[in-house]
């Protein structure tokens, strides 16, 4: 019995371990792109001042850029907030599935002697 307590905890932290490093990369994903989206602002606003045809034509795609980029960090957005729920699912029916010892939905019957 306390083999299936400690196994349970042992694969509740391994688990959440892989929940927070899911939601880690993600989040180094998007600090990527947002560090990305300000160099390619700061390049826009600098073409824009300067004035020069070449320079305000690039910034068509440069802006198309920084637009895909948002919509990338969307993405992971919406990713995470979608895998979110599942994985608190997940986790939750696999400590289930631990504390009864992998036997979910079975009951034990007692006798009356």
């Amino acid at each position: 019995m306390e083999d299936n307590l400690f196994s349970g905890i042992g694969s509740e932290a391994q688990f959440e371990g892989k929940v927070v490093q899911t939601f880690q990369k993600n989040f180094v994903q998007v600090q990527k792109i947002l560090d990305q989206n300000k160099l390619l602002i700061n390049k826009i606003n600098q073409n824009h001042e300067s004035k020069i045809p070449d320079n305000l034509t690039r910034n068509v795609g440069l802006i198309r850029e920084l637009n895909n980029n948002f919509r990338r960090v969307v993405d992971l957005y919406v990713g995470l907030s979608n895998s979110f729920p599942k994985s608190m699912e997940e986790g939750s029916s696999e400590a289930d599935s631990t504390k009864s010892g992998g036997r979910v939905g079975q009951k034990r019957i007692r006798s009356n002697n």
